[in-house]
């Protein structure tokens, strides 16, 4: 799972790789360098809207599913009712807090020819979007001769870092908790990528999966217009070989 990236582009290159690029929203602002992009952090993406194609800022993690959110609220209400406490499910399960999903799977299930839910329904045109990075990070669990695990592991089409973009889906202000601590309903937009599973380089770090990379400006706008149902065949890994390893053991890139 990739919870790691960085983009350290500009709206310029963004803009020569995105045909009908027309607008900058006003919450993107210089569009600073961002060595080390987390979960919940806001980063730019380039999404379809009713008044054109633009870059705009969103917080990375989308709605987590309905099950997930229900069993959580039932492990809380479980601990509560444990203390003594007297539970309104119902709201509890209103303000559980949900961190976001930041890397979408299973999506569609070819075998069955079977949609899922869940993320289904942001498959159009209008909740597309793609996401510029230079760098991503997979964590690598295995040790160096001290016992000590390597940690974050970071990969690019190569070492100068070129942008390229993932291929995502994003939500217009979504309403919830996003944060335990606080218990504060927030209206966000929000964003996440696909994943698939990874070719040999990123594999050879984290086995289950990678980030559906898109590296062609015609790869860029058949995601961003093509009906789903083709739009889902881009996600694929990249070709073996077609990323580097760039830097190990650092919580950002460059």
């Amino acid at each position: 799972m990739c919870n790691l990236y960085s983009h350290t582009s500009n709206r310029s290159a963004i803009t020569a790789m995105v045909r009908d690029l027309t607008r900058v929203h006003s919450s993107v602002g210089n569009l600073e360098p961002q060595p080390g992009i987390f979960p919940d952090y806001l980063a730019p993406i380039v999404r379809n809207t009713a008044d054109g194609r633009e870059i705009a800022m969103a917080r990375w993690g989308m709605p987590s599913s309905q099950f997930a959110l229900m069993q959580s609220a039932k492990k809380r209400a479980e601990k509560l009712e444990a203390k003594g406490q007297v539970v309104d499910f119902a709201e509890l399960l209103r303000l559980e807090p949900d961190a976001g999903t930041t890397n979408v799977r299973n999506i569609y299930d070819p075998d069955k020819d079977k949609w899922n839910r869940h993320w289904s329904r942001w498959m159009g045109v209008e909740n597309r979007c793609v996401v510029p990075f230079t760098s991503f990070s997979e964590f690598d669990s295995h040790t160096d001769a001290d016992g000590k695990k390597l940690g974050d592991t970071w990969f690019a089409l190569d070492e100068s870092r070129p942008l390229a973009f993932f291929a995502g889906i994003w939500l217009e202000s979504w309403t919830g908790v996003r944060k335990a601590k606080t218990g504060i309903e927030e209206g966000l937009d929000l964003f996440a990528f696909l994943t698939s599973s990874p070719n040999d380089v990123v594999g050879a770090i984290h086995p289950k999966a990678m980030p559906v990379i898109l590296t062609e400006p015609e790869e860029i706008e058949m995601w961003l217009t093509a009906p789903k149902e083709i739009a889902i065949g881009l996600q694929r890994p990249l070709p073996n070989g077609a990323l580097e390893i760039v830097a190990v053991g650092k919580k950002s890139d460059q």
